[in-house]
């Protein structure tokens, strides 16, 4: 499906690019480095309205994907941290509540997620399964008109913040009538007793978002915290985790073009042998290979985007051809990140081995674009369905 983005995507652009130069890049090593979730710079973005931007108009937002993508990418340019917080904020703390939440649900959280005065994360994975997440041990059982939780969840982005109001987990709820768990997605809020936020993780990128494990001792929520209909917590994910794949996809070009920037800068400024080593073909062809992925990626990411727009406004190729592009966006644009900076790590040479420049932060960051919102072999799984093999 083309796409062209609009007169006013572009401004937009315009808008996050110069907000990532001024708000971001100059404190995103220094976050990094402290390991610092940066609280100031997600108002500001509230306060732009990007955690609206694909939210329903009645609640404040925008109902604008492409938007969204374009502010992930923009700010990814500069922070993959920050870019992560923006779409995990969307995509696990705001989709889930304002897809199926009834109105009362839809009342109390939304504004405030909307504005970016709070924030929500989204509680899947577990210890002992990843991409399995059918496997969830969690368990919620239905007492005096109450939920009350037992397990763990890890890896749970934005579920630790000072902004964090709460965390949609899946749990068993129950058991079908063919055997297999019934799962469903309660909300507990922040605070609930027996709800613990566990210590944050020290990981190798992504180092200044938010990311901890999570315990459930007996937590209780009242029966009106039911997300959606009873059973249907997992397919409810699935049908949420298309428009963060594609997501996911616009923060890898972000990394993508920041690579190819500053590689290409420095190649205009490094002499060897007496001239600029982007004279050289060896360097010259590398560059060449970095503007091709990230032109790749750029219509991978945005034709997706295009696709669920069209499906907002009622027209389009239908969510099958959807699915389908947004694992192939991840997938490529995912594979062509982590390819980019290893590239340009090596165009910079020592230097892109030492933490002082960003291009050894973008290596680190990079590799788990390949992991979250589903793994790349999910993504190849899920297009092998589409077409037609019957594959496990």
């Amino acid at each position: 499906m083309a796409y062209q983005l609009s007169k006013e995507h572009q401004d937009f652009r315009a808008v996050m690019a110069e907000f990532a130069a001024a708000e971001v890049a100059p404190y995103a090593a220094d976050w990094d480095a402290e390991h610092r979730f940066p609280v100031e710079a997600v108002g500001k973005l509230g306060d732009l309205g990007v955690f609206g931007l694909h939210a329903p108009q009645e609640y404040g937002g925008a109902g604008d994907f492409s938007s969204l993508c374009i502010a992930i990418e923009e700010v990814g340019r500069a922070d993959q941290s920050l870019g992560i917080t923006i779409e995990a904020g969307v995509g696990l703390g705001i989709n889930p509540i304002a897809t199926f939440g009834n109105e009362d649900q839809k009342t109390r959280w939304l504004p405030d997620l909307v504005a970016g005065r709070a924030l929500a994360g989204f509680g899947l994975t577990e210890p002992e399964n990843g991409s399995d997440a059918a496997a969830t041990r969690t368990r919620a059982e239905l007492v005096d008109d109450e939920w009350v939780i037992n397990g763990a969840k890890q890896f749970i982005t934005n579920s630790g913040t000072e902004l964090t109001s709460l965390v949609t987990v899946t749990a068993r709820t129950g058991t079908r009538p063919d055997g297999r768990a019934e799962i469903s997605a309660v909300i507990v809020p922040n605070g609930t007793p027996g709800f613990t936020v566990e210590p944050g993780y020290h990981k190798l990128g992504w180092r200044s978002s938010d990311t901890h494990p999570l315990t459930f001792t007996d937590a209780r929520v009242p029966v009106d915290h039911l997300l959606g209909e009873l059973g249907r917590g997992y397919a409810q994910f699935l049908a949420i985790l298309d428009d963060g794949r594609v997501a996911i996809a616009a923060l890898a070009l972000g990394c993508i073009r920041a690579c190819r920037d500053l590689a290409v800068q420095y190649a205009g400024e490094r002499k060897a042998f007496g001239t600029p080593i982007g004279r050289k073909q060896g360097v010259a062809f590398q560059l060449a290979d970095l503007d091709a992925m990230a032109h790749t990626a750029d219509l991978l990411v945005y034709s997706a985007a295009a696709m669920r727009d069209a499906i907002d406004e009622g027209s389009g190729p239908g969510m099958a051809a959807y699915k389908r592009a947004a694992a192939i966006a991840k997938l490529q644009t995912t594979g062509y990140a982590v390819t980019a900076t290893r590239i340009a790590t090596q165009i910079f040479g020592g230097y892109g081995f030492m933490e002082e420049y960003p291009i050894a932060r973008f290596y680190r960051d990079a590799k788990v674009l390949e992991i979250g919102e589903g793994t790349s072999e999910v993504q190849r799984l899920l297009i092998a369905r589409g077409l037609g093999l019957d594959v496990e």
